[in-house]
C-alpha cells in the first residue's frame, strides 16, 4: 500500500473565518454529544446507520493506566 496524503482544498481566508465566528456567536446553537468508548465504535456506527443516534457520536480513548 502506498503513502496517503491529506490536502486541504478550501479557499477560505482569515476574514472568512472571522466573519463565520461573528455570525455563529449570534445564533443560539444547541449541541448534543453521545460519547462511546473506543471499544464500542461498531455500536456507534450501528446506531448512526439505523437512525438511533441523535447528535454527534464521539469515540473516547481511555488514558493509559
Amino acid at each position: 500500500m502506498g503513502e496517503r496524503r491529506i490536502c486541504s482544498v478550501a479557499n477560505l481566508t482569515r476574514r472568512d473565518g472571522q466573519d463565520f465566528f461573528t455570525l455563529v456567536s449570534k445564533i443560539p446553537l444547541r449541541m448534543h454529544v453521545v460519547p462511546y468508548p473506543l471499544e464500542e465504535a461498531n455500536q456507534a456506527l450501528s446506531d448512526l446507520r439505523s437512525g438511533r443516534l441523535r447528535g454527534t457520536a464521539v469515540l473516547q480513548i481511555s488514558e493509559a493506566q
